[in-house]
């Protein structure tokens, strides 16, 4: 059997559909510029218009050095330019996961011709991206990262890229696009790592003083398909409205939006719903801080039920809106007491109020999601929609010497502005956050394909996924206000009698009570061990101990770290925790003792931080 049938035979078997793409005439090279050669070594050597892809003498041997080069064996492996193959086979020996990334198909295709794949293509988690636009660089991340670095695992490794530099050189643009893609995805661990160190304290203030929430708002899973389909009913279109630029486009339309979806603002914009007389039926809010709740500031709306996840600004819980909804909770310390007293239901968090939103609208059951103001971008360098609290902030505080055009100049120049591809043809200038929430979008309308979304008034980022319609075929949609009003009443009464019912409450009244007392009896337990280990660590240092007097040493603060490794809230004791740098000694046991200093002492500082605040 060729090579060609053995290879062939394995992508109808374990890729449904990639040898048809790969067979396809698209992004393809002309015969006449792919040149094969045999190299001394006797393997085959590929050149591309001119340009040797490989090593001329020993493309095998070449390739293992490249992997050994970048990858550790840890990391998934991104192989730019794939050419013969030679580094995927030796990225895909590590045993780690690989994606492929070739722009040309025929490239591919010659390589199935020339050399036997099985080991590559029989492995696990390797997955293709070929040619068109590069977009699915996203997908396959996500694929990767859902499979092999579960999103609640400890820091997930960057993806190493390897790159072919013949091939890339060849097609800059193209492959440049897809590299700062990868930059972006892999940017998210780096910026919530930041957002941690900023806020961390922050979030456990805030939860400590909402943790009675937890016992008395009922969760949006109690919420899940309001919209979706019911009997001889179909399932109810969804409005979202983000906080960009072109959301003022849907300003005078707002009343008809009204009449024929479920409509669902983010706290930034719910002041333009009330200033022009069409409250949404929800509100979602999801920041700590104190300048994110002053967008509720006097704009707070009694036909509006909120969203909010438990650890916002304590004040935001006590606003008179319809009614109020928790999510889950995004930190161990609410998560445990969720656990124990009353599940609310997860959303997905993709750092913007705005993905949380995306997310509560398909958890309603929604089919389809209307979508405006979602710019992610600066078009004609806006920033938000006009009347927006910032733009309210900038106008009061601008001075002669500082005007608003400084704190506007600002927000575009602080965040890594780039152009990238706009939705409406062209560039538009955007940044690197902005950006990472794109790839999230981009994630989830793969991931939840059944789900249509579409963009009126699209004028920023390029968003693969989003569906770009015209206003008319919105407003096309049949009135359906009275069974929306309908839906949400019998939901909200049903809610009302089921989780206010007086036996629930008093249930639920003392998990919460054993809860908090299993918090602070356990805390206080990790903050008395990670105590006593310092302790031990101290000493130990100040004393020259012999071999049996390590070997001691060792034991007790090994049992000592398995009474914290055991407890049930070591996460929420770890959350402040800071990185702990590896100690450098000649002497090994020291270097032992001083790594473990600093993790006991950072341990009992946070038991103690989260044990002081709930007190």
């Amino acid at each position: 059997m060729s090579f060609w049938e053995s290879n062939r035979k394995i992508l109808i078997e374990k890729y449904p559909g990639l040898l048809e793409d790969i067979t396809s005439q698209e992004d393809t090279l002309a015969p006449e510029e792919i040149k094969i050669e045999t190299a001394p070594s006797g393997d085959p050597s590929l050149c591309v218009k001119g340009i040797y892809v490989h090593s001329q003498r020993d493309p095998e041997r070449e390739g293992q050095r490249l992997v050994q080069s970048i990858a550790s064996g840890n990391e998934p492996v991104v192989i730019l330019g794939f050419g013969l193959g030679y580094a995927a086979c030796n990225a895909a020996e590590l045993g780690q996961p690989v994606i492929i990334v070739e722009k040309y198909r025929n490239l591919l295709l010659k390589t199935l011709e020339l050399r036997d794949l099985s080991k590559l293509l029989f492995k696990k988690n390797i997955v293709f991206v070929i040619g068109g636009s590069g977009d699915g660089i996203i997908n396959a991340l996500g694929i990767v990262y859902d499979l092999v670095y579960p999103e609640q695992s400890e820091k997930r490794p960057a993806p190493a890229v390897i790159k072919n530099k013949a091939l890339t050189e060849l097609d800059k643009s193209w492959y440049g696009a897809i590299e700062e893609k990868i930059r972006t995805w892999a940017m998210k661990d780096e910026v919530n790592a930041a957002t941690l160190k900023r806020f961390g304290k922050r979030w456990v203030r805030n939860l400590s003083r909402n943790k009675g929430a937890i016992r008395d708002y009922p969760g949006i899973s109690r919420l899940e398909n309001l919209a979706a389909k019911n009997g001889a009913s179909s399932a109810v279109p969804v409005f979202l409205a983000a906080a960009g630029p072109s959301l003022d486009k849907i300003r005078p339309l707002l009343g008809e939006i009204y009449r024929r979806c479920v409509v669902i603002a983010v706290d930034t914009n719910l002041r333009f719903f009330v200033k022009n007389g069409t409250p949404p039926d929800f509100v979602l809010t999801v920041d700590p801080q104190f300048w994110n709740s002053r967008h509720l500031d006097r704009c707070v709306s009694e036909q509006t039920a909120l969203i909010a996840e438990p650890a916002v600004y304590p004040p935001v819980l006590n606003l008179p809106f319809k009614k109020i909804f928790l999510c889950g909770s995004l930190f161990p310390f609410g998560a445990f007491l969720e656990k124990h007293v009353d599940q609310k239901g997860r959303l997905g968090a993709g750092g913007s109020v705005a993905t949380t939103a995306w997310d509560f609208a398909r958890s309603l059951g929604a089919e389809q999601i209307w979508i405006a103001g979602l710019d992610l971008a600066f078009p004609s360098l806006k920033t938000h929609f006009r009347g927006a609290r910032f733009e309210e902030i900038s106008n009061s505080n601008s001075v002669r010497l500082k005007p608003v055009e400084s704190w506007v100049a600002g927000a575009l120049r602080d965040g890594g502005p780039f152009k990238a591809h706009s939705s409406s043809g062209g560039q538009v200038l955007t940044d690197r956050r902005l950006s990472l929430y794109a790839a999230w979008f981009e994630a989830q309308f793969n991931k939840y394909q059944q789900v249509r979304n579409y963009g009126v008034f699209q004028e920023g980022l390029a968003i693969k996924g989003l569906e770009s319609a015209d206003v008319q075929t919105l407003l096309d949609l049949p009135p359906r206000r009275e069974e929306i009003d309908k839906r949400l009443n019998e939901v909200f009464s049903k809610i009302d009698i089921e989780f206010n019912e007086p036996e629930e409450s008093s249930k639920r009244s003392q998990k919460y009570e054993n809860a908090v007392s299993i918090l602070k009896r356990s805390l206080k337990s990790i903050k008395n061990a990670a105590c006593e280990g310092e302790a031990i660590t101290e000493r130990a240092l100040k004393r020259c101990l012999n071999q049996s007097e390590q070997e001691k040493t060792v034991k007790e603060l090994d049992k000592i770290m398995r009474r914290i490794t055991d407890s049930e809230v070591k996460e929420i004791a770890g959350f402040l925790f800071p990185a702990i740098e590896k100690e450098e000694d000649s002497d090994p046991f020291k270097a032992y003792l001083k790594s473990s200093q600093k993790l006991f002492s950072s341990l009992a500082q946070s038991a103690g931080f989260n044990l002081g605040f709930i007190n």
